[in-house]
């Protein structure tokens, strides 16, 4: 009977030992898979930096993750759970282990007491893992605060308080009091829950038990915490009003220094009194009443200093504000100025007058040989045509650079010809195709930035596959492009199976990787830990093609690479191709610093960041054969830079570094210019009532543009590179410019040029127009061209004839005293997307003129003032037995002429275009066709001479 009555005494406790031992077993399991993926992860990291030389930026990189995540995970833990294990054995001493409750008839046991506990256990875990994470992902803004350099000398004007305090104690201040205010909350959440459980509403109706007053004891405490961290956010406040925007200016207002500043400190003293006032409720016998009296200062305090600063705002600020405002005024024009790097701006006066002879342009020779006419989305669309050879390869973009050519420096246009696996036939898409094969892009076309052949294609210097050169001193001996903007999968390399070079008529020319880029495959266990962390067990581990020596080429887009290298820092969407001395192919991607708490700087959109900050510190170069990445720091003084510095030693390297061939091609970056453009039309206002009245707006130039669908469209100028002689200066230099009109005007009133050459890389320059001078902007220059009975009769009849106009963009070029328009127009079949230059467009502030090519504009435009101007054209290779050919390639070149033979053709050219303009005005077409063909065989002759 004993046995019988004891079995089911016996029996629960096995399936509920064994639902613990499961749990216990998937959980390992879990951690364990979890784990394992993400160990495997951070070993295949690991050897992918140690192959770049940046072993010791991983680990710094990953002790400072975790780090702060074991810091803030495990603060948060013993905060959260430690609350809880103390209100639960001060207010709940006497919980039941369990309750029970019947169910059928039959008795059931509920673990109160351990579920209780489980669920804290639990949610506190899950909220420090949480809080881990979370700041895992700010662990910059906190290395940066522990390891900013020395102070520097530029401090605020309010507090004193010198400029790191701003860029790197306050943003660690403002993290670290928002995770505390979080855990405050969640505290007062946890002690209400208990005087629930404990039925707290007895407290106000005065009838007390030591069980039930307890409870407000631990939320007494809680809402002191609270309120203190709130006094903590009040004084960080103070701070942040440096940071703030108005309407008119940014920063401190008046009203704010003379009454928020003083009110937010009496703010802060109400709360802390008032968190005095709840630990006083706590140590005697709390009362809910009190907690209520505890926010009565800080409230009251709160709306009379509100009301204080909105009466001296209405009636002693705004009656006379730019009394008031203006020392603010200054201090926002000022540190706004230093923000942006425009205080290194030098102005000067440009006369922009409207003669021939102003233009000067047999003293300008060098700027007028480098115009561009090619527009870079015409030029893309015809290489795709003309250069690709295979439709898997494409020219992502087109990069714009100079080059000595010939013993003169030269503006030209590179494009690198990249493999895109994605366009591969859909039958070749396999994995060996994809991992093994068809690993890298191969070359790089260049071509002058106003050459064309008769045809109106490209002239260019370096194409086919092989490439071909037709200058001596450039070419390409590492042609092989692994790393670049489409290259976004990773490939296995130095295997057994032969790489894709390129076409060679109906075979083609294979390879092997050569260089030393990428992580070594090594014995069985490293091939497995790159097959699991690469998803690809069900090949590489059973490849015979893959072997010991065979390496791994990950990230290989140049912006994944630089991005996983330092994420810390923001990259310019232009990364451009560098031809090298040594023939080799390199990448140049401009790197900023940003910060959003400059102070009294204002605000301005940098793509999807505020940011009133902004600093063009480092370059980093990018090897397109073996993927070395090196980080060259451009302006040491930057103080965010500095501090990355002390963090990653290892990482950055000195400009004086850079290889003088490379450091030629460094250029003034472009998101730089556009965005200090955008604040220096406003800013360049540093009188403060010229400021508040907004006397003197200035915007970017707009123009008419292609969109995205190929409709014509207004839109914002781009910056354009180009090679001219700066006015005022005695040589040429690369330099990129955009001009300014006035806010809703469409005039020029100046324009901006950011230097890249030299001494003077890195510097700019605005050139101010006389206000009292009408100067055309680039609408008013696009109307004029549309107005031009001659020109629009032409664009009319070739829009009627199976083809479309395609304009390219207007380009604004300053030479000598005078602006020199520019706009190519290209003819493009319907069915072909290829673009074909047609027209060439000049005009000065008087003057327009346009011809068939070039060099018969110029003559149209400047007559005999450009006769010993030659024609910047540069011949193609003839195509090679072995290599598909490119189109547009003229024959082999001639010695020049003598002058008076080409000033001869260039007369008669002119004359040639001034009966064609004639003719066609009068709408005798047919005759003013023949003219036209004279004209052709003309330039033909004239082109001929100058080769």
């Amino acid at each position: 009977m004993h046995e019988s009555i004891d079995w089911p005494r016996t029996r629960p406790p096995r399936p509920r030992n064994r639902r613990r031992f499961f749990i216990i077993i998937l959980i390992i399991l879990g951690v364990v898979f979890f784990g394992g993926r993400t160990s495997l992860s951070y070993y295949v990291d690991l050897l992918w930096f140690r192959s770049l030389g940046y072993g010791p930026v991983f680990w710094k990189t990953l002790s400072l993750q975790w780090g702060i995540f074991a810091a803030f995970a495990a603060a948060t833990f013993l905060i959260l759970y430690g609350s809880f294990l103390a209100l639960k054995r001060a207010h709940l001493p006497d919980l039941p282990e369990g309750h029970t409750i019947v169910i059928g008839g039959q008795p059931v046991k509920l673990p109160v007491e351990p579920v209780l506990r489980l669920i804290a256990l639990g949610a506190s875990l899950a909220i420090a893992a949480a809080t881990g994470a979370a700041m895992i992902a700010e662990w910059p803004t906190l290395a940066l605060f522990w390891y900013a350099p020395p102070t520097t000398s530029v401090v605020d004007p309010i507090f004193g308080k010198p400029l790191n305090f701003f860029l790197f104690t306050l943003p660690a201040w403002q993290l670290i009091s928002g995770w505390l205010l979080t855990l405050a909350v969640i505290l007062c959440a946890l002690a209400a829950f208990f005087i629930l459980v404990t039925g707290g509403s007895r407290v106000l109706a005065g009838r007390l038990s030591r069980h039930v007053t307890l409870p407000w004891r631990g939320l007494s405490i809680a809402f002191a915490f609270l309120l203190l961290i709130l006094a903590m956010r009040a004084y960080i406040g103070r701070f942040e009003r440096l940071l703030e925007d108005h309407t008119v200016f940014g920063g401190v207002t008046y009203t704010d220094a003379h009454i928020a500043l003083t009110g937010s400190l009496i703010v802060c003293g109400a709360l802390i009194l008032g968190a005095v006032i709840a630990i006083v409720n706590a140590a005697r016998v709390p009362q809910g009443r009190w907690l209520v009296a505890a926010i009565i200062p800080a409230a009251v305090c709160y709306i009379a200093v509100q009301g204080i600063a909105w009466y001296v705002s209405s009636f002693i600020v705004k009656p006379n504000e730019l009394v008031r405002e203006k020392p603010y005024i200054v201090f926002n024009t000022e540190l706004t100025r230093q923000a942006y790097g425009l205080d290194r701006v030098t102005e000067r006066e440009f006369p922009a007058e409207t003669t021939i002879e102003a233009a000067d342009a047999a003293n300008n020779q060098a700027t007028l040989r480098n115009i561009r006419l090619w527009d870079w989305r015409a030029l893309q669309d015809t290489l795709r045509q003309i250069q690709e050879i295979r439709t898997y390869y494409d020219f992502p973009d087109i990069d714009i650079d100079r080059y000595d050519i010939d013993g003169s420096t030269r503006e030209v246009m590179l494009a690198a010809r990249e493999l895109n696996v994605d366009k591969l036939p859909e039958s070749s898409r396999n994995w060996i195709n994809e991992k093994l094969i068809y690993t890298h892009g191969y070359g790089i076309t260049m071509n002058p930035v106003n050459g064309f052949t008769a045809e109106g294609l490209p002239t260019l210097i370096l194409s086919n596959m092989p490439v071909q050169s037709t200058v001596h001193s450039l070419t390409v001996t590492r042609p092989e492009i692994y790393f670049g903007e489409l290259t976004n999968t990773d490939v296995y390399v130095k295997t057994r199976q032969k790489e894709f070079n390129y076409p060679q008529g109906e075979s083609n020319n294979l390879t092997s990787y050569e260089g030393d880029g990428g992580i070594l495959i090594g014995g069985f266990l490293r091939r497995m830990t790159i097959a699991l962390d690469q998803d690809d067990l069900a090949k590489l581990p059973f490849s015979d093609d893959v072997n010991k020596d065979s390496r791994l080429l990950m990230r290989r887009n140049i912006r994944d690479r630089v991005s996983a290298l330092a994420p810390f820092l923001t990259y310019d969407p232009d990364a451009y191709i560098v031809l090298g001395d040594d023939g080799r192919l390199s990448w140049i991607m401009d790197a900023y610093t940003i910060s959003d708490s400059y102070p009294y700087s204002t605000h301005y959109r940098l793509n999807e960041n505020s940011i009133n900050y902004m600093r063009n510190s480092v370059k980093v170069v990018i090897d397109a054969y073996d993927g070395t990445t090196t980080f060259y720091v451009f302006d040491p003084a930057d103080p965010i830079i500095a501090a990355y510095r002390r963090i990653f030693p290892d990482l950055f390297k000195d400009a004086s570094a850079m290889p003088p061939w490379l450091r030629k091609h460094v250029r003034y970056p472009e998101l730089l210019l556009k965005l200090q453009a955008e604040v220096y039309g406003l800013y360049h206002m540093t009188d403060p009532e010229a400021f508040y009245n907004r006397e003197d707006l200035w915007t970017v130039a707009t123009e008419v543009g292609m969109g995205a669908g190929g409709e014509q469209q207004t839109q914002a100028m781009q910056p354009n590179f180009v090679l001219m002689k700066l006015p005022g200066e005695t040589g040429e230099e690369f330099v990129e410019i955009l001009p300014f009109t006035p806010a809703n005007r469409n005039n020029l009133i100046g324009w901006i040029a950011g230097r890249s050459d030299g001494a003077q890389y890195g510097s700019s320059v605005v050139y101010n127009f006389p206000k009292t001078k009408l100067v055309d902007g680039p609408m008013q220059v696009e109307a004029r061209i549309d107005q031009n009975a001659q020109l629009s009769g032409q664009l009319t009849l070739w829009n009627q004839q199976g083809s479309h106009v395609r304009r390219g963009a207007l380009l604004v070029i300053p030479t000598g005293k005078a602006l020199l328009y520019a706009e190519p127009i290209y003819l493009q079949a319907e069915r072909s997307p290829m673009p074909e230059l047609r027209l060439v467009v000049l005009a000065l502030q008087d003057k327009l003129a346009y011809g068939p090519t070039f060099e018969s504009a110029m003559a149209s435009l400047f007559g005999g003032a450009v006769s010993s101007l030659t024609a910047p054209t540069t011949s193609a290779p003839t195509s090679a037995a072995s290599a598909e050919p490119a189109r547009g390639a003229p024959a082999s070149t001639a010695s020049p002429q003598p002058a008076a033979d080409l000033n001869a053709l260039i007369a008669e050219a002119a004359k040639d275009l001034a009966d064609y303009q004639r003719l066609t005005a009068e709408g005798k077409l047919g005759e003013a066709g023949q003219k036209l063909e004279e004209l052709k065989r003309v330039l033909d002759k004239l082109n001929a001479r100058q080769r």
